[in-house]
């Protein structure tokens, strides 16, 4: 199955590839490697077959890579519909733990209205609490932890 984002790591930085090459490595379509050659993906020279280095290859893969982050402030959430970091609606965020020392932030973007979800430590969270309003959901409980079992008024 080919991969939205190819693995530097696959590349050997001491090979020259060819088109063909370097798109079974990577599982994607030769015209998607023509599109990087278009993009800037440097190649050896102007002649054919087309030849590009393993390490500007992998150079070229990692700047991507690092050209689409979006780096998150400590009280900011990445909302997958406005494509961006944003601090949440009220600033207000809901933690719910997911174990003993990791959990997630919830919160609603203020620009779209969808709900924003980041992984945090627990350690991390009273820099964020200093920014922003966070309250701790109560994890919910099993059935087997309640004292009292619910009736089920069908058994009679």
């Amino acid at each position: 199955m080919p991969s939205r984002r190819p693995n530097p790591r696959l590349v050997k930085i001491h090979r020259s590839y060819t088109v063909e090459e370097v798109a079974n490595l990577f599982g994607i379509h030769k015209n998607t490697v023509r599109a990087w050659i278009k993009r800037g993906l440097p190649t050896n020279d102007d002649r054919r077959p087309t030849l590009i280095l393993g390490r500007e290859l992998a150079a070229h893969l990692h700047a991507n890579r690092t050209k689409n982050k979006r780096p998150c402030a400590p009280a900011e959430l990445y909302c997958l519909r406005c494509r961006k970091p944003q601090r949440p609606a009220a600033n207000m965020a809901d933690f719910q733990p997911i174990t003993e020392k990791a959990g997630n932030l919830i919160a609603i973007c203020p620009v779209c209205h969808i709900i924003m979800n980041k992984r945090v430590s627990v350690a991390n969270l009273e820099q964020i609490s200093t920014q922003i309003d966070i309250a701790f959901k109560q994890a919910l409980k099993h059935i087997g932890d309640s004292n009292q079992p619910t009736v089920n008024s069908d058994l009679k």
